[in-house]
């Protein structure tokens, strides 16, 4: 017992009345120093809460997405449609287009590697980076949906992907969802339901047809295993709605919002609908219109897909959001920033003034050569990704729609 206390490095005189004391006492004392000796490796497991795979804060600092304001936008990938872009653990940005291929950038977006196909078929949209193993999660339908769905998986990064076995539950009206055509998915971080992933995904109602457009709805699914499985939640709350973009807050609620091209009459399609969910993302509520935000070209009822990403900054709730700001047709893509959590969009500012039609957003990692960095990959002659930090955002219009927050312009 003195060799093991002296081989700990605890004074032997604290514990000289245990060793007069018998065995049991031996024993209690030894369980006493064990329990002490357990405290730094519960601290240390504490650290790495808020990690992703790569071992890098999953949320950093403000400072990185400021500094010299600059915006920066290549051609990715000829012809075709249907962006999205996520950014994988170690900072590797992927930008997936098509039917499905996608080209990465190692370097934060500077440079672009080779095309790389992902699987013959029609874009999911909605790719997942699981940032609890940095799996990566595509998923391809044979066709204009509703069609038969492949989800493909990677391990190294969006490198190589092979086609995994899934099965998606069921809404409570009976409906497997579509995937077809949404922003990409998110890992919680926040709350008792940190570790889970999620899309959004939607209800076609058969076909995508004027006649069938007041059945359509938007939800999401999600899953607690690695994307094994998937519950699909619980519509949201207003039909005639397709394309949705979700974020999580750091208080753990998730903010929904969605395209609309149908609306009862009285109602305003041409701007974003949102929605909120408490119980991540099983069920929404509070239902409202975002007045300040386009829903796409303002001269149809149609509406546009947009991006959104919540900047992965610690007990910050920045939202993106990116869509055209036309009075007609798909051009002027424009990004706006919440700093709120999306209670207000006091800021926006033009990215590129000609064609700009589907959008999908991201931000960079901390840690990583991606971070500091916004993303936008959109539909403008083909695919296009614009990078830009929140200081080029800064220098934009302020909408009205609230003000900008002390602790961002100083």
């Amino acid at each position: 017992m003195d060799k093991f206390l002296t081989c700990i490095g605890l004074p032997l005189i604290s514990f000289g009345p245990f060793r007069k004391a018998g065995v049991k006492r031996h024993l209690a004392a030894l369980t006493i120093i064990l329990l002490a000796m357990e405290l730094p490796v519960i601290e240390s497991q504490a650290e790495q809460a808020g990690l992703t795979s790569a071992g890098n804060p999953a949320e950093g600092k403000l400072e990185p997405f400021l500094g010299e304001p600059a915006l920066d936008i290549q051609q990715v990938h000829k012809g075709g449609r249907f962006p999205n872009v996520v950014v994988a653990v170690d900072g590797s940005v992927l930008a997936l287009w098509g039917g499905v291929m996608l080209r990465r950038s190692e370097d934060g977006g500077k440079t672009w590697g080779p095309e790389i196909m992902v699987g013959k078929g029609f874009m999911g949209g909605g790719a997942i980076v699981n940032e609890t193993n940095g799996e990566i999660l595509a998923f391809v339908e044979k066709h204009h949906p509703p069609a038969p769905l492949t989800v493909y998986r990677s391990k190294d990064n969006g490198k190589t992907w092979a086609q995994i076995e899934v099965v998606i539950k069921p809404d409570k009206n009976g409906h497997v969802p579509n995937m077809h055509m949404n922003e990409a998915g998110i890992t919680l971080r926040h709350g008792k339901y940190a570790g889970r992933i999620m899309r959004p995904s939607r209800h076609y109602a058969g076909k995508n047809h004027r006649s069938k457009w007041p059945e359509h709805y938007t939800n999401a699914i999600y899953s607690d295993d690695g994307g094994k499985t998937w519950n699909t939640s619980e519509p949201f709350p207003a039909n005639g709605t397709g394309e949705a973009t979700m974020a999580e807050l750091s208080d753990g609620r998730i903010y929904y919002n969605s395209r609309r091209h149908w609306a009862p009459e009285g109602e305003n399609p041409r701007r974003r609908w949102t929605a909120w969910s408490n119980d991540g993302g099983a069920t929404w509520k509070d239902l409202s219109i975002c007045e300040v935000l386009p829903d796409g070209p303002q001269n149809t009822n149609y509406g546009c897909m947009g991006g959104l990403i919540r900047l992965p900054i610690k007990d910050r709730d920045i939202l993106i959001y990116s869509n055209c700001d036309s009075p007609n047709g798909r051009n002027r893509g424009t990004a706006w920033a919440s700093f709120d959590g999306g209670k207000s969009w006091p800021l926006k500012r033009l990215v590129h003034a000609g064609g700009f039609a589907y959008s999908s957003l991201n931000a960079g990692r901390p840690a990583t050569k991606s971070e500091g960095w916004i993303y936008v990959h959109f539909e403008g002659g083909g695919s296009k990704v614009a990078r830009f930090n929140l200081s080029w955002l800064l220098k934009g219009e302020q909408t009205g729609d609230g003000a900008l927050p002390d602790w961002v312009t100083d």
